[in-house]
């Protein structure tokens, strides 16, 4: 049995394909669908992996404690991303409209919230507190991770919106707990 979707997202869907449409159809531009690609697999982890991993290098012993705190952050992400996800169960724009193109194989049926958005936001956070030097390489690539979900087909604007706001809130609610 699917689950119900909420009416909001009928709502949503309609006032959203258009502009998702034309944003995914600029995908056509082999240039723009091959950096939309590769932003799209730096978002899966490999980026927030090797961020994670460096924070000793970073911060010396401090380090040791901030890469727990990332990999705690990170993994109640993961939770409440899927909690929400399973909850919703918005479908993806290529799926409800058969004029948006998919350019990348989706992992999953459901769109709402956008994870990779989410973890993007999230840890340009956590580094704008601890290591803010690195804000001027992050947020551009967080920026086209976020224009990549919608650009490949696969998420709805406000997914992405969604899935900032909520990286944003996890952030700070993990930079506050940690004093």
């Amino acid at each position: 049995m699917k689950p119900r979707v909420p009416a909001m997202f009928d709502r949503l869907d309609t006032l959203e394909w258009q502009l998702c449409q034309r944003l995914a159809g600029l995908s056509i531009h082999r240039p723009w669908r091959w950096s939309l690609r590769l932003a799209s697999k730096a978002g899966d982890w490999p980026l927030w992996v090797a961020l994670i991993s460096v924070q000793p290098w970073l911060h010396g012993r401090d380090g040791w404690r901030l890469l727990l705190q990332y990999v705690l952050t990170a993994l109640v992400a993961i939770a409440v991303y899927r909690w929400v996800k399973t909850r919703l169960c918005r479908e993806r724009p290529f799926i409800t409209f058969s004029g948006i193109a998919c350019q990348e194989p989706a992992r999953d049926r459901y769109s709402f919230p956008s994870g990779h958005t989410l973890h993007a936001v999230m840890f340009c956070t956590l580094s704008a507190t601890h290591a803010p030097w690195l804000l001027p390489s992050l947020i551009p690539v967080a920026t086209l991770i976020a224009v990549s979900r919608v650009g490949l087909g696969l998420h709805y604007i406000s997914d992405v919106v969604a899935g900032a706001a909520i990286g944003y809130t996890l952030a700070l609610l993990s930079l506050s707990l940690a004093g």
